[in-house]
Order: C-alpha cells, then sequence, then structure tokens
C-alpha cells in the first residue's frame, strides 16, 4: 500500500477580485474627476478641437469631402518635400490616391506654440484646416470657412 505524506496546502490566487493593490497601499483612484476641466490632458483637447472643426467643414461641404480622414501629428517631419518651403509646416493637404483617401494632416506642436489662448488657438486650427481643404478642393480658403478670417 502505497502512502504519500500529506503536504500543506499551498497557497494561490484567491478567488474574486483584489482588495489592494500589490504594496498594499489600496485602490488608486483618479486624481481628478471626470467633470473637471483637467481631466482630459492637452493632447486629447486638440485632437477634439481638430475633430470638431473637422466635422464642421464635412458638414459644409459633404459630397466633396465625405471621405476626408483628418489626422494630427504631433510635429512635421524633418526633411521637407521639394516643393514646400523650408518653414515651419502647421499642416499638410494629402491628395487621394488608390490606396488613401484624401488626408488632412494638422501638426498640433507648430500650431499650439504659435497660439497664446484657447480661442487664439481654435482660430488657427480652423484657418490652417480651411487653407488645406482649400487647396484640396480647388478653392479659397475663404469660401471654404469665412468665420475663420472674419473674426
Amino acid at each position: 500500500m502505497d502512502v504519500e505524506p500529506i503536504r500543506p496546502a499551498v497557497p494561490g490566487p484567491r478567488p474574486g477580485p483584489r482588495r489592494r493593490d500589490r504594496r498594499g497601499r489600496g485602490r488608486r483612484w483618479d486624481l481628478i474627476p471626470p467633470h473637471l476641466p483637467g481631466y482630459r490632458t492637452r493632447r486629447e483637447q486638440f485632437d477634439d478641437l481638430v475633430a470638431d472643426a473637422g466635422a464642421d467643414l464635412t458638414e459644409r461641404f459633404p459630397r466633396r469631402l465625405a471621405h476626408l480622414q483628418v489626422l494630427v501629428e504631433e510635429v512635421p517631419p524633418a526633411d521637407a518635400a521639394p516643393w514646400e518651403d523650408a518653414t515651419v509646416l502647421l499642416g499638410r493637404a494629402l491628395p487621394p490616391t488608390r490606396e488613401h483617401p484624401a488626408r488632412v494632416i494638422v501638426y498640433c506642436r507648430p500650431v499650439q506654440t504659435r497660439c497664446a489662448g484657447e480661442q487664439d488657438l481654435e482660430l488657427l486650427v480652423r484657418q490652417v484646416l480651411a487653407e488645406q481643404i482649400g487647396s484640396l478642393l480647388n478653392i479659397a480658403p475663404e469660401d471654404v470657412d469665412p468665420g475663420a478670417w472674419s473674426e
């Protein structure tokens, strides 16, 4: 008859939710509740601003801008295209190809450094988008978004 010694139970993972974190300090919550303005980062606020401005312009020209992609990048590429000036770009328009629809890119850092407040930032984003969309549609930027220049 084989007899195996009785081993003490090895503690394993406990069933159920964990009540404390790894160092025993308890749960960590967000420092700022979602209803306060500091909850969203500046990057998220800028992305929302560009998305809202792009959506407003898309509603103005629904058929011509149906497949337009509005993108946000942190900084422009270091090497400018041969047809572009050596100045810092605020945005870029890329015409449609077989692989990609028309795209408008807004560069976050150059736009933010040129603005003193939120109203200036919103106005400059609207102007950059109007210029880039105007170049795609071959119309004047003032006709794309008249409100961006009348203020």
